[in-house]
């Protein structure tokens, strides 16, 4: 697929979840209600879970998409040090995916992915109230393989 996308690894999903950036920390902690170093492995071992890495070598994030066609990114600080490539390959990794629709919720208070969802070509349909704080997430899908 490409030199900084590589299949998931237990190693590498409590990497990206000891070392999230602080909005997606604030995503999973305090929208959904979950320990990240917990959580974030588990994840990454249902439907299918890639994780990316920088020219640098550091793990930048990590990305699934369940057999529903639920996308999820979860990312660490090392994407801000190359932020064209990590953009680029995200959306490889999306045109990568024979899921007709793939859809979820992210955190309206995440700046960075909203922007990033907005690269990807994701369309947002709608704000809600989700998870324990009752937060404001936003609702997104794109048709990748209509």
């Amino acid at each position: 697929m490409s030199k900084f996308i590589h299949p998931c690894t237990l190693e590498a999903a409590y990497q990206v979840a000891s070392n999230l950036r602080p909005d997606d920390a604030r995503e999973v902690i305090e929208g959904h209600g979950h320990i990240p170093t917990i959580h974030i492995p588990l994840a990454s071992q249902k439907g299918f879970c890639v994780y990316f890495t920088v020219p640098n070598g550091k793990t930048a994030g990590i990305a699934g998409v369940t057999d529903e066609g639920a996308v999820w990114m979860l990312c660490t600080p090392a994407i801000h040090d190359y932020p064209i490539t990590f953009a680029r390959e995200a959306k490889r990794f999306i045109d990568s995916r024979p899921e007709p629709k793939l859809w979820n919720i992210v955190d309206k208070r995440n700046t960075v992915h909203l922007k990033l969802l907005k690269f990807l070509g994701f369309e947002f349909l709608r704000e809600i109230k989700y998870g324990p704080n009752n937060l404001t997430f936003i609702e997104f899908s794109k048709c990748v393989n209509p």
